[in-house]
């Protein structure tokens, strides 16, 4: 069913879908699910936020998302396909904000979409809507494609449902409410003995950088970081300022290290999951 244009735009979602996924580029995977959705609306646009979410990554691909999303206009529907469970009982998922909607498999990519959650530190499990926020099971296979795969569910479920919700069709009228969606644990930075604080590695950049739990509020000009053996004194200001590795707060407001020309991840064999420690000067 080819739709068109809804009378009155302001009544109804955008036309912009935003794409996340772990299918790289190099496969017809993407293509083919913005063909999909073209042949529900032809007038949608498309912004790819990323294709190189590590492979069943779902970790990197809700940090990438929960990071982005507030930077589209209002309506905005983001669609997410991390999901090596597809297939399976997992949940296919319409999550529907004050701002947004999300589409994609309920396995814990959207569960830090509420927040910053190194400001809420969600908890591994089901994570109950908060106020103003609905979520839908995908449940409708009128609003699919009518053969359904059991290996690309992007194609025949996510992305139908991604299109038809752009183009006007109501949230409810797509799936069965339900009260929580899954979310994954953000690691809570600790105290330890020094006194100090103890984070770790989050996320690492395609330059290299190292991301970290630990946000700006927690983290002095002059404190002394210590990652992977080295310890850096004090925060640099800009990447290109600092000689060699170098403590910055980022963009996201979260504690980065970074090696100015060169990647922090390669200097010092460090990734997701290396503990940062972060101390005041003149600490033991």
């Amino acid at each position: 069913m080819v739709l068109e244009p809804a009378a009155n735009p302001e009544s109804v979602p955008r036309d912009l879908v935003t794409l996340i996924t772990d299918f790289g580029t190099g496969d017809p995977y993407v293509g083919v699910m913005k063909g999909v959705m073209l042949g529900v609306a032809p007038w949608l646009r498309f912004v790819d936020i990323t294709h190189e979410v590590g492979p069943q990554n779902i970790r990197e691909g809700a940090f990438i998302l929960a990071t982005s999303w507030r930077y589209f206009p209002p309506g905005t529907v983001h669609l997410a396909v991390v999901d090596p469970g597809v297939g399976t009982e997992r949940r296919p998922i319409l999550l529907a904000g004050p701002e947004a909607f999300f589409v994609g498999p309920d396995n814990g990519l959207f569960g830090w979409v509420f927040g910053p959650p190194w400001e809420d530190h969600p908890e591994a499990g089901p994570r109950p809507l908060p106020e103003g926020w609905r979520a839908f099971v995908l449940n409708q296979p009128r609003f699919w494609r009518p053969d359904i795969s059991r290996t690309f569910h992007g194609r025949d479920i996510f992305g139908p449902a991604a299109a038809h919700l752009a183009a006007g069709v109501r949230p409810e009228e797509l799936g069965t409410p339900v009260d929580a969606v899954t979310a994954l644990a953000w690691p809570r930075p600790v105290a330890v003995p020094g006194p100090a604080l103890r984070g770790e590695v989050v996320y690492v950049d395609r330059f290299g950088n190292l991301v970290t739990n630990i946000p700006a509020k927690l983290v002095s000009p002059s404190a002394r970081v210590e990652v992977a053996g080295r310890t850096i004194r004090g925060l640099s200001r800009t990447y290109a300022e600092a000689k060699g590795p170098a403590a910055v707060i980022n963009s996201f407001g979260l504690l980065e290290v970074a090696v100015p020309r060169g990647s922090a991840a390669a200097a010092l064999k460090a990734g997701p999951g290396t503990p940062v420690t972060v101390r005041e000067a003149g600490g033991a």
